[in-house]
């Protein structure tokens, strides 16, 4: 019995230690506490509390700012160590927003690694700090974002042409003038969002005209094609311009054509409207070099996809490494969330809402954008183990021979039975914008069409002669019947009703230099020389796969 005693007495000493640490130490010792003890102002100490950001429209809880004290609401001027710093200039407030919204990680948090989301089955770690500007994807959709090239043009138009002496962009440049109260002329960091005067080159004009001097020394005229380039990086300057730059090469990429991005895009792969709110704890790991990141699984799943998902059909991204950090970084700013309409902004209101292109409708952006992934950067097709070899459609040999049509028609209603998808939808392309890449092909291989004065229908020839000809010197490549193989499917209604008689004829009579398909007019050592009747004989084979003669 008093052994029971001096073991209860003993239990509820350690029980009182115990409580007494953990109260010490919540009371004392904790970091944020250590941290705000830290923090100076011209008012004095802060006062020490735990700090919190409230926003149940929101749904959000951040106790954040107790350690980012320079974060909280009326508290910017305080001085310290960099994690007391204030926030950067943004295009809202982050006092009314909150932290996670935009970073992630778990806002009720008063432990480091438990705020910052690095812990075992926590859904929504903190964004990499290099990759924090890829938070505003959850709320933002930056519109009209050209291709990578014709990006860097602009970014470097606007420092060629020396605008950083009088405009700030993203903290940068901005001349300070004491005579004149500021800046020479206004931020531009923020024209995208807020819009900009259309006029400005002819007021700079005039500007330097009446004023002389400084003015008219820095400022002379601006180029049309610059004026253009000016433009786009005006309407690209939404206050996170790495964001845009990593957008444009998602661009430049091909990704469209297999996956959407608020409903645009292909069907071959998965939608990625929150692709960047991926779930640690359903992710493996092995094999991904940079730790339990988020983001470094995604780098590896460019690089070599189906070393970390089995079985994937999504080909390697075949870019230098700073362009895999890119996708990278914009796939993570894929977390769009449901928001209540006055928090909605204006770009994502006139994407979602109105339809507005997150992309520029030039050629080469749409053609990166939609078919670069497959037929590559210069539309020299690709060839992939494993999978089907994609045509080149900027060959010198295709465009001289293609008739409009055909062009117009393959992209309009694709290849069934083939992983080309017609891409005249809702969710692809829009008329204007296909005749918009039509001629951009034309651009890339530098060949016009060479007239054809023939109907589109002229070739009439023994059909069974045909059969016999292309059974001994097609089928190898292009299957039986001419369903597909290492070739491309000539039994296909969309190509046969889009081809005239004379780009059959041609395409089997020239064929296409440096690649498979060699020409059929000149004899090899495996084969003879086809003459002008047989070749014919061929093309009323192949349109007899149509379902009528020739």
């Amino acid at each position: 019995m008093k052994k029971n005693k001096y073991l209860l007495l003993l239990s509820s000493l350690v029980t009182l230690v115990l409580l007494a640490a953990a109260a010490i130490e919540e009371n004392f010792f904790r970091e944020w506490r250590r941290i705000q003890r830290s923090a100076r102002s011209d008012s004095g100490i802060a006062a020490l509390q735990l700090r919190q950001i409230v926003n149940p429209s929101l749904k959000v809880a951040d106790r954040c700012v107790s350690c980012h004290l320079g974060m909280a609401p009326g508290e910017s001027l305080v001085r310290g160590a960099d994690v007391l710093r204030p926030h950067k200039p943004v295009v809202h407030d982050p006092s009314e927003f909150g932290c996670t919204i935009c970073h992630g990680g778990q806002g009720q948090a008063t432990f480091k690694e438990d705020a910052h989301g690095q812990v075992e089955f926590w859904p929504e770690p903190m964004l990499p700090r290099e990759m924090s500007w890829a938070g505003c994807g959850s709320c933002h959709v930056a519109l009209g974002v050209p291709s990578q090239t014709t990006l860097r043009r602009a970014e470097l138009a606007f420092e060629r042409l020396d605008c950083y002496a009088c405009h700030r962009v993203d903290s940068r440049g901005g001349t300070i003038r004491p005579d004149r109260g500021g800046m020479e002329g206004p931020d531009l960091s923020f024209t995208g969002l807020r819009g900009w005067d259309g006029a400005w080159h002819e007021k700079h004009a005039k500007k330097a005209a009446s004023e002389g001097g400084a003015w008219r020394k820095s400022f002379s005229p601006v180029s049309e094609e610059d004026q253009r380039l000016l433009e786009v990086f005006l309407r690209t300057r939404v206050g996170a311009s790495s964001l845009v730059r990593a957008k444009s090469v998602f661009l430049s990429a091909g990704c469209l054509g297999c996956h959407r991005v608020n409903g645009v895009g292909g069907d071959d792969g998965p939608e990625l409207n929150a692709a960047g709110l991926k779930d640690p704890g359903r992710l493996i790991f092995a094999g991904v070099p940079g730790g339990r990141q988020v983001s470094a699984w995604m780098a590896e799943h460019l690089r070599s996809p189906v070393s970390v998902v089995a079985g994937s059909l999504m080909p390697p991204v075949l870019l230098p490494e700073e362009d895999i950090r890119q996708l990278t970084f914009f796939t993570m700013s894929l977390r769009a969330r449901e928001l209540p309409d006055r928090y909605l902004p204006r770009d994502r209101v006139r994407a979602v809402r109105f339809g507005e292109r997150e992309f520029s409708t030039d050629g080469e952006t749409l053609y990166g954008a939609f078919c670069a992934g497959c037929h590559g950067s210069d539309g020299m097709g690709r060839r992939l183990p494993g999978l089907i070899s994609f045509p080149s459609v900027a060959h010198p040999d295709f465009l001289a021979i293609a008739p409009e049509e055909l062009m117009q028609r393959t992209i309009e209603e694709g290849r069934p039975g083939r992983r080309m998808p017609g891409w005249l939808k809702p969710e692809g392309l829009r008329p204007e914008e296909i005749r918009t890449v039509v001629a951009h092909l034309r651009r890339l291989g530098g060949v016009a069409p060479e007239p054809d004065p023939r109907p589109r229908r002229w070739v009439s020839s023994d059909v069974e002669l045909g059969r016999r000809l292309f059974e001994s010197y097609c089928r190898g490549c292009h299957g039986p019947e001419g369903r597909g193989g290492e070739g491309p499917a000539l039994n296909n209604k969309v190509l046969l009703a889009g081809a005239t008689d004379t780009y059959l004829v041609e395409t089997i009579r020239r064929g296409r230099r440096g690649t498979a398909m060699g020409g059929f007019a000149e004899p090899t050592p495996v084969r003879p020389a086809l003459s002008q009747a047989e070749i014919e004989a061929i093309v009323s084979f192949l349109r007899s796969l149509e379902g009528g003669s020739s």
